[in-house]
């Protein structure tokens, strides 16, 4: 009785096969059926191992809000080539609106000087020559730990200490005075004002740390100094090189670290000046950003888009020639946020893929089944007759 019952209940069961199956015998197998079941297997294969790749790569979404973090510094990272202006006549200054103001930033930059041809200068000529070492005393007699030289009135609660010449004349600088040539400062007699500076170009490279909101800094020919309220280079000493050909390539620039995939949009910008005492001028729209990757990892970075302007000046009274970098942030902020891809998405499309693809293969065999069967029997029937 049960097995009856059994019987009964698959027989309904049976009536809900969607797939029913052919026997053996009646099956018809052919090179075209054959030829088109190996290409859309290919086809299939090839296209779950693109969809599989695509899973397995990381989903990036994008969010836009406005910006609430304060407080903040703003870190520019830097890496320019000077190739015809030598190191010791560059300097670089930063200002904001905020009323920062950094003059000759040299405690985060480092300046190599650069042989014609683009190579190094050797470490020991720069020392010697750039930092200087010839000390106030006797020469033969070295000076004590303890040991103040006199900056002859040019001491500032920065700089109290004046212990060689080129002290000295950093002191005369940032007091905005002009350097005495009558012999009264007694450390720089004999020294050589004219002599060749070490190397013809300069790599710098570094950073700064500066508030978060809109400023500017330059790199320009000359010694700078600020005489009241103005900003003021001394060029009167770089000789030849006062007409200064300030072509550069930007190595790297960017704001904050770096995350996977971020475009620098001025790294390996080569800029030629055609002439002397051109000024180019970098208008930067920076763009705060986060980065959360998979493993939790946070970056807080900055993006930034860049205009180019670049001006001759007539005059050197004018404006200076040099590169000036202008900057100002964004009140709206990118989140990016890296996640995994759907498996439910991946699983859909490979039975997308699959099922298309062996629904299209099997019409286009059928069509060349019965069309090769129909062109036989014409021919047969041509034959006939």
């Amino acid at each position: 009785m049960a097995s009856s019952m059994w019987s009964q209940f698959s027989s309904k069961v049976k009536d809900f096969d969607a797939y029913p199956k052919t026997l053996e015998d009646f099956r018809i197998k052919t090179i075209s059926g054959a030829t088109v079941t190996l290409i859309s297997g290919t086809i299939m294969l090839l296209l779950f191992l693109s969809e599989l790749k695509y899973y397995l790569t990381t989903e990036v979404n994008s969010e836009l809000f406005v910006d609430m973090s304060r407080g903040n510094k703003l870190s520019i990272n830097m890496n320019v080539t000077f190739p015809l202006v030598p190191c010791e006549f560059l300097s670089l200054d930063m200002i904001d609106v905020s009323g920062q103001r950094d003059i000759d930033v040299q405690h985060t930059l480092v300046k190599q000087p650069l042989n014609s041809d683009g190579s190094w200068v050797a470490e020991a000529a720069e020392k010697v020559d750039l930092v200087g070492t010839k000390p106030v005393l006797n020469a033969t007699e070295p000076p004590p730990a303890d040991y103040c030289g006199s900056c002859f009135g040019a001491e500032t609660k920065d700089m109290t200490c004046c212990n060689t010449c080129s002290d000295i004349k950093e002191a005369y600088r940032r007091k905005g005075w002009a350097f005495p040539r009558d012999g009264s400062i007694t450390p720089c007699i004999g020294e050589d004002d004219d002599k060749e500076p070490v190397g013809s170009g300069c790599y710098l490279h570094g950073h700064l740390e500066v508030n978060r909101v809109a400023g500017n800094f330059h790199i320009s020919p000359g010694k700078s100094y600020e005489v009241g309220h103005m900003h003021v280079h001394d060029m009167a000493r770089m000789g030849k090189y006062k007409e200064s050909n300030v072509s550069h390539v930007f190595n790297h620039l960017s704001f904050g670290s770096t995350y996977p995939g971020q475009v620098h949009p001025l790294d390996n910008l080569e800029v030629i000046a055609s002439e002397s005492s051109v000024a180019f001028q970098y208008y930067v729209k920076i763009v705060p950003t986060t980065y959360e990757k998979l493993s939790g990892d946070t970056f807080h970075t900055n993006q930034f888009s860049v205009t180019r302007h670049q001006k001759r000046n007539k005059d050197s009274r004018e404006s200076l020639p040099g590169m000036f970098v202008s900057y100002e942030l964004s009140p709206m902020m990118v989140r990016y946020v890296e996640r995994r891809r759907s498996f439910v998405h991946f699983l859909t499309s490979v039975c997308a893929i699959i099922g298309g693809i062996f629904t299209v293969a099997g019409l286009f065999d059928s069509f060349i089944y019965h069309g090769s069967k129909a062109l036989q029997k014409k021919i047969e029937l041509g034959k006939a007759f």
